[in-house]
């Protein structure tokens, strides 16, 4: 099943190019918001799986392209996401040691939102293409063998990044956590829709142009050992998200007016635009693009605020 907010959030199926509206399905679910409510439902899915099937199949549907849609987990208790989780096609030689960081939940937007870049002194702005992993039922050191049994599903996930704030060291809070970095969507993909997690192709583009294009099988930590020392460290809550991380090759500048798609197998297309009221600019490279040429470091700001002379 696809479930989706829109409009005023409004809980919706999503039925080929339609949406069945079937908020009145889930009336019972204790809530004050459309957070607590999602994140309500994910808990007591059993319970109202068969409900929300037959308001989908009896209702009249809405085409998807004539509403707002809304970011499916607006209120989620944790954003974690995995740091260096790829082997980036193979020229790293061994695994990262396993690693992560948090991401204020106040951060998620929506597709049609708009990502903003802050006026601080970065050195560029990206965002990493990941596929977010939803998280089923309260996990709390989890074996990797049990992991999946708590996966309720997977969304589109933009992990938006500062990088080269100041001070250099511990940054994470900071380079991650701004306002509107991290975008999800359009849709959130319940997990029996998802054969094989570890072999789902992720493509972002950005105004049109693809710029990262890799396969989910190339993670160097699976989400069942993600979700094991994850929850060796802290509790998950149902409608947490982790975000398994990216193939860094691909990265490349965010820049005001940019049109960003993000596209994981099978989660539909996440589009989002770009604002940088400085205007600043940054030549339209990636990482590997940069490499090829034999240049080292992140790519330089050309104009703006805070370009250097």
């Amino acid at each position: 099943m696809k479930l989706l907010y829109f409009n005023d959030f409004r809980l919706g199926v999503l039925q080929g190019e339609n949406v069945v509206d079937v908020t009145a399905a889930v009336q019972k679910i204790a809530h004050t918001g459309p957070g607590d409510l999602m994140n309500g439902l994910i808990e007591r899915w059993a319970e109202f799986r068969g409900p929300l099937e037959r308001a989908a199949a009896g209702g009249k549907g809405l085409p998807v392209s004539q509403v707002k849609i809304r970011p499916p987990l607006p209120k989620p208790v944790n954003v974690d996401c995995m740091a260096v989780n790829y082997m980036e096609d193979g020229t790293r030689k061994q695994a990262a040691p396993i690693n992560a960081f948090h991401k204020s939940p106040g951060c998620i937007v929506g597709h049609g939102d708009t990502m903003v870049l802050p006026d601080i002194a970065a050195t560029i702005f990206e965002g990493e293409a990941e596929l977010g992993v939803v998280m089923g039922k309260r996990a709390s050191n989890v074996p990797a063998a049990k992991a999946m049994d708590y996966v309720f599903g997977y969304v589109n996930f933009i992990d938006g990044s500062a990088r080269g704030v100041q001070p250099p060291n511990n940054v994470f809070y900071q380079m991650k956590s701004r306002a509107s970095f991290a975008p999800i969507g359009p849709y959130l993909v319940t997990a029996d829709e998802v054969k094989e997690p570890h072999k789902l192709q992720v493509r972002l583009w950005v105004n049109g142009q693809l710029k990262q294009n890799f396969n989910t099988d190339d993670m160097a930590n699976r989400i069942p050992r993600c979700i094991e020392w994850i929850t060796s460290i802290h509790d998950l809550e149902p409608g947490d998200i982790l975000a398994t991380g990216t193939n860094h090759r691909g990265l490349s500048a965010f820049m005001d007016g940019d049109t960003v798609e993000l596209e994981v197998e099978g989660m539909g297309r996440l589009a989002v635009k770009v604002r940088d009221d400085l205007k600043r600019t940054w030549l339209r490279e990636t990482r590997l693009e940069r490499e090829q040429r034999g240049l080292e470091g992140m790519t330089p700001q050309l104009t703006g605020k805070y370009a250097k002379a």
